[in-house]
């Protein structure tokens, strides 16, 4: 059992209107653990952003979805980790990911920002990109200029399911994330979609 939390942060936007968007998905992940464990988000200033914490398979958890808006997403993740001391291999950042089609999930170990904005904040904050990122696919418009409209708005319904689905999977192997089994939840999810 690990005594040091960690910290699993989903990048989405605030607000209502953000709410069922493509850029979202980050935020439909953690909404979708906290409702099976039967946990509660409530505003955290100090983390800007909407919090819990519990406690899952004998690991502490500290779920984050900030509210700063994606772009400065790197405020919170560095107040969040600066305040539990929480070290780099045991933060996990789920996010949105253009270049997956919807319906796969995927885990990367380490990496640049891709042109996401949100990854980009992080790793400026943290001044290091070696964390652990899961991947959520939501396909790409194929025209580069209509990128923005493209992850501001809600998936087809069809594309809405499968994200879904890839996020029940992926939760299931979090518990080998946990367990610091890196390679074999990669195979768990990898293999699956």
């Amino acid at each position: 059992m690990s005594l040091t939390p960690w910290a699993l942060i989903g990048l989405g936007n605030p607000g209502e209107k953000y709410t069922y968007t493509r850029h979202n998905v980050g935020f439909w992940w953690l909404n979708f653990l906290a409702k099976n464990l039967a946990a509660y988000f409530k505003i955290e200033s100090k983390f800007f952003g909407e919090y819990v914490h519990i406690n899952w398979h004998g690991h502490n958890l500290l779920l984050l979805k900030p509210t700063t808006f994606m772009n400065h997403s790197g405020q919170a993740v560095f107040a969040l980790l600066n305040y539990y001391k929480v070290p780099l291999n045991q933060l996990l950042i789920i996010h949105d990911e253009l270049d997956l089609p919807p319906g796969v999930a995927r885990i990367k170990r380490e990496g640049g920002h891709g042109g996401h904005n949100g990854l980009r904040d992080i790793i400026s904050h943290l001044n290091q990109k070696n964390f652990l990122r899961l991947r959520l696919g939501i396909g790409h418009p194929k025209v580069k200029q209509d990128v923005v409209n493209y992850v501001l708005n809600p998936p087809s319904l069809l594309d809405q399911q499968v994200i879904e689905e890839a996020i029940g999977r992926s939760v299931e192997i979090i518990p080998t994330v946990l367990a610091g089994e890196i390679e074999k939840a990669m195979h768990q999810l990898h293999s699956t979609n």
